[in-house]
């Protein structure tokens, strides 16, 4: 079973950047999709964006498209998540995944159902 860390949360003005990491243990990171999502207290967990394992294709939420960006270094074991021009709405805990399949297209979807393995979360703040 693979564990997942994240880790570069915190406060930020509305405006600002964070970027957080997730990083994986085991062997496998680079057979699988990667996904982000996030979650706020009384709402569903919700699709941030996703990465294909190869890191050469990635899908974004409407929400968060064109200011957030995903990456991976498979080297490092690691998924990222670039997140410039913050704002209040994006206030929520921000989770890591891995998609349940290493192969076919389901994880471009980022239906929340077919990601596994979920980190503990890192909670981002942005203030008004």
């Amino acid at each position: 079973q693979v564990q997942l860390v994240e880790s570069g949360g915190g406060l930020v003005q509305a405006g600002g950047s964070l970027r957080l990491s997730c990083a994986a243990s085991g062997r496998t990171f680079s057979s699988y999709a990667m996904g982000w999502f996030r979650q706020v207290p009384g709402k569903e967990r919700e699709f941030v964006a996703t990465i294909k394992w190869s890191g050469d294709s990635a899908y974004y939420a409407d929400s968060v498209e064109g200011r957030f960006t995903i990456s991976r270094d498979n080297a490092k074991n690691t998924v990222y998540l670039q997140m410039n021009s913050l704002k209040p709405d994006d206030t929520a805990v921000y989770y890591c995944a891995r998609h349940i399949r290493s192969s076919g297209s389901s994880w471009a979807v980022g239906a929340v159902a077919d990601f596994g393995s979920w980190g503990q979360g890192t909670q981002v703040t942005v203030s008004s």
